[in-house]
């Protein structure tokens, strides 16, 4: 099992299991945990990297300490996908479950995820990246399923992307197995902001700053809200939100502060993590 072991100031790194050589690092500084894949140049994923990376989610605190998690990369790639060698017969079950679990881990999470993509997102790597609550990426960016083109289809996007981008452009993605720019996955809406490649980091920071400034509690209750009702109506989806209003996020000091310094002129002081 991977544990943290080393503790600097407010920053704690988490290791991989295979420390002189991990394929997936974990640091989390102030508020931000920061998951970096870190098999360069493609960061091709084979199941020990899977493996590492669940463990590095599982290891996200959930006491309220951090406010946003990030999906980041080393090399000129986010991921290029699944290892193929893990897509044969005597693999793929144990791929399956381990992949998918990522996802159900990373899904569970109550804080808003971010993925910063600086490079090449296909097949499974495209999936992981889209499935954060928010990507960023840069200009140079690509995205993309191609899973078509060596006779598979991609199981986390064909139940990801129709909500997001609708089932008509989901199907030319996944039928095509085409690549689009990140202009173009901006466009279809499915990436959120893009950034010039020379600008992308201080961009992506600028982003990650404002996002943890503020209040954590109502920073998750706020993406509890909007989870609450996806595939309802509005009439099923207010009570439940007026609920989690009411009953959660007005009981907290945060909700009560950032009224109050509004109407007195200041800048708020949050109280909660």
């Amino acid at each position: 099992m991977l544990r943290p072991h080393a503790v600097e100031l407010k920053t704690l790194r988490i290791f991989s299991m295979a420390p002189e050589h991990p394929s997936v690092v974990c640091e989390i500084r102030e508020h931000l945990a920061r998951i970096t894949l870190s098999r360069p140049p493609l960061n091709i994923m084979d199941i020990p990297m899977i493996e590492e990376l669940h463990n590095a989610l599982r290891q996200i605190p959930s006491d309220g300490s951090v406010k946003v998690l990030v999906l980041d990369h080393q090399g000129k790639a986010f991921s290029a996908g699944v290892s193929i060698q893990d897509h044969g017969a005597d693999k793929v079950g144990s791929m399956l479950e381990k992949f998918h679990g990522v996802f159900r881990t990373l899904g569970s999470l109550a804080m808003p995820t971010v993925a910063l993509v600086d490079g090449m997102a296909l097949g499974g790597g495209c999936e992981l990246a889209v499935f954060c609550d928010l990507v960023l990426a840069s200009d140079r960016a690509s995205f993309g399923q191609p899973e078509i083109k060596v006779g598979v289809f991609p199981p986390v996007a064909a139940v990801l992307f129709p909500p997001l981008i609708g089932r008509s452009r989901t199907l030319e993605l996944l039928l095509t197995g085409e690549v689009i720019s990140a202009a173009e996955a901006l466009g279809m809406g499915l990436i959120n902001r893009v950034f010039p490649a020379q600008d992308f980091r201080e961009k992506a920071q600028e982003f990650l700053e404002q996002l943890t400034s503020l209040s954590g509690p109502v920073l998750k209750l706020t993406k509890c809200a909007v989870d609450s009702n996806l595939n309802g109506t509005v009439s099923q989806g207010l009570p439940k939100v007026e609920q989690l209003y009411l009953g959660e996020l007005m009981q907290t000091e945060d909700a009560r502060e950032g009224l109050n310094s509004f109407l007195e002129k200041r800048r708020p002081v949050w109280k909660e993590k």
